[in-house]
């Protein structure tokens, strides 16, 4: 049986407005296993980024975590001291941000932001830490690391500035890889050197990666398991193989429709969800997708539907829908 590494359990998420607090994400359930690799999908805007960033509480302001827990090795996060906290952020959790310009300082060198966390979490000297980042950069591909320790940010190209990212999050080597959208704006052959490397630095350090993405194509081939967000809540938690095989999800199944598919020598017609997603916080009553799901029926709108194991699956396939028996079926 795998060894539990991440629980979060029932996590809500509010932002202050003036008319008073708001829920933007409501009762999060999931799980990361020990050397699992587990990919967090869903529309811009439904909680993925928040949901984890709250974990390490580097939420924006204005925005706060209202319930839950997350614990980790045995120690729920959200009530770590801020002490404790700096000992897990960035050494026992590692965390590749979306956007590597706005990520890294502009005016350190590359060399001087990867010795950062070495310094502090690993208690090396400064000349160990820059020799042990040089060592990093050459782990993630970077060609002439020892030059490019004393090149600025700017000075690197977005795939290289990619790279430098996931150096810094491997940096302590942590337990736990968080990737923010890590190829978003990356042209698609980068996209796939960035998804080997990931591949192969957790199969060599034995680690597990949270990959948080729009993009169910590219998580495919990378993840282990899925776990599916719209509108501030998880609609659909299954492996990999199954979520493809059998989508439990009406929102799942217009996500995978949605995937570009080429038909002989053609590209086969897109597919589109109809509608948009509720605004954050003004979420529908009932099933927060009802409005725009073709199977919805007043249960839908009435009743918020649970998070539960499919029947005649494993536990491991978990599906918030009224109707999820008989989409699994018609799947099938």
């Amino acid at each position: 049986m795998s060894e539990r590494l991440l629980d979060v359990t029932d996590l809500s998420i509010e932002i202050e407005t003036r008319s008073g607090p708001a829920t933007i994400v409501a009762g999060i359930d999931l799980h990361v296993d020990k050397g699992e690799t587990l990919g967090i999908v869903g529309e811009s805007g439904c909680g993925k980024s928040l949901t984890m960033l709250s974990l390490l509480r580097l939420l924006p302001n204005k925005i706060r975590v209202a319930g839950g827990r997350a614990e980790f090795q045995g120690r729920d996060l959200l009530k770590l001291s801020r002490r404790e906290l700096r000992q897990v952020r960035g050494g026992r959790i590692g965390f590749v941000f979306q956007d590597p310009m706005t990520s890294l300082n502009p005016v350190m060198k590359i060399g001087a932001q990867l010795s950062e966390p070495l310094i502090y979490h690993r208690d090396m000297s400064r000349a160990d830490a820059w020799k042990r980042s040089g060592e990093l950069l050459r782990l993630v591909g970077i060609p002439g690391a020892e030059e490019r320790l004393h090149s600025y940010p700017h000075e690197l190209s977005g795939g290289m500035r990619q790279r430098v990212m996931i150096a810094a999050g491997l940096a302590c080597e942590p337990e736990l890889l968080i990737a923010d959208e890590p190829t978003t704006a990356l042209d698609v052959t980068i996209q796939a050197q960035i998804v080997d490397l990931v591949k192969e630095l957790r199969k060599r350090l034995g680690m597990s990666v949270v990959w948080i993405t729009h993009d169910l194509a590219l998580i495919a081939g990378l993840a282990d398991r899925i776990c599916v967000l719209y509108a501030g809540t998880v609609v659909e938690d299954a492996p990999v193989d199954q979520l493809f095989a059998t989508p439990g999800h009406p929102y799942t199944r217009g996500l995978l429709a949605s995937i570009p598919r080429v038909s002989g020598s053609t590209m086969a017609r897109l597919s589109s969800i109809g509608g948009t997603p509720p605004e954050p916080g003004r979420r529908p009553s009932g099933c927060a997708f009802a409005p725009r799901c073709p199977l919805a029926q007043e249960v839908c709108r009435q009743n918020a539907p649970a998070l539960q194991p499919m029947q005649g699956s494993s536990n491991a396939h978990r599906v918030a829908c009224h109707f999820a028996g008989r989409l699994m079926s018609e799947a099938a």
